[in-house]
């Protein structure tokens, strides 16, 4: 997938070499999508049962055992990254957590969180994936310095064990920014194979620039993680993927899965591949391919020209016309 971020580049060295113009060389390459079909990586998303009290150090364990179960089950089917919803771990409640709670909302007491239980779960998640070879991007609460609120985020782990970066929610709800968390900063990205991956986060589906920005950093999948969805969540990954012409993998809890599935979309806004609702924990596994048909028309065709027509194609083609610049003309 790298020959598919140096697109733009490869055309317009065409156009500087043969002195054609950019929409003629685009032709060229859009002529032969084989071209920009580098190869592929096996993604899994998880749907997992997840639990809202970090205070509840067994449940804290329980969480831990069924995302390396579900680690594994990826795993066996061949998969080279796993993503799992918000909360993985635990999705702290707003009651729970409020000191006038559960009656009231009002500020998180973080003092109640088994911060310990917490780090050795991830830790025994870490050495999972080092044991599976498994890239696994995961879900938890990130503590900071007293008195500062944690970090509701995305751990990537990779497939030695180590966490290579930390996607902090940036968007996050009135609650959660009034109570409960700090939020985060910047877009993280992470490539595994030469796939470029993204991380978002929380209710950020709902926020169509942090999508736009990825496709900017060339993302060729944005892994979303949600918990307590909404019914639109799914046709909103639809159309982000569609808009933006990369994959998109939601990732929510098996809870809410009656409403909204644990999935992952092709680049024209199709789902590849979604877990079951309701029932079991589970996982959904596809190739994110370019060779796909999917990938073809939308990654080799609509992405390459939208972003030419973004950079000022159609300005040598705008004229100046009294006729047009009268906006009350008869017809």
């Amino acid at each position: 997938m790298t020959s598919r971020r140096n697109f733009k580049h490869q055309v317009r060295a065409r156009s500087a070499k043969t002195g054609e113009s950019y929409t003629s060389a685009l032709r060229h390459f859009r002529a032969a999508p084989s071209e920009s079909a580098p190869g592929s990586v096996r993604l899994a998303v998880a749907q997992s049962l997840v639990r809202n009290d970090p205070g509840d150090a067994e449940a804290l364990r329980e969480s831990g055992r069924g995302v390396r179960a579900l680690m594994r089950e990826a795993a066996g089917q061949g998969a080279r990254v796993v993503h799992f919803p918000e909360g993985a771990i635990c999705f702290p409640d707003k009651r729970v957590m409020s000191v006038a709670g559960p009656g009231a909302v009002g500020p998180a007491d973080w003092e109640r969180c088994q911060w310990s239980v917490l780090r050795s779960e991830l830790a025994a998640i870490a050495e999972t994936a080092r044991e599976l070879g498994l890239w696994s991007v995961v879900s938890s609460v990130h503590r900071l310095t007293g008195p500062h609120r944690p970090h509701n985020s995305l751990y990537v782990v990779s497939d030695r064990g180590e966490v290579v970066t930390r996607y902090d929610e940036r968007l996050l709800s009135k609650t959660k920014v009034s109570y409960m968390y700090s939020p985060g900063r910047a877009p993280v990205t992470f490539d595994v194979d030469g796939v470029r991956f993204g991380c978002l986060l929380g209710m950020e589906i709902h926020y169509p620039e942090l999508f736009a920005e990825y496709e900017r950093l060339d993302a060729d999948c944005v892994l979303f993680s949600t918990g307590g969805t909404l019914g639109n969540t799914a046709a909103q990954a639809q159309g982000h993927a569609a808009v933006n012409s990369y994959w998109v993998s939601l990732a929510v809890p098996v809870q809410d899965s009656a409403a909204t599935r644990s999935g992952i979309v092709a680049p024209n806004g199709d789902w590849l591949a979604q877990c079951p609702a309701g029932g079991s924990p589970s996982v959904a596994v596809v190739d994110l391919d370019d060779g796909s048909e999917a990938a073809v028309e939308a990654v080799a065709y609509a992405r390459p020209w939208r972003r030419a027509a973004r950079a000022g194609l159609y300005a040598e083609h705008q004229v100046v016309d009294p006729r047009s610049e009268d906006r009350t003309a008869a017809f």
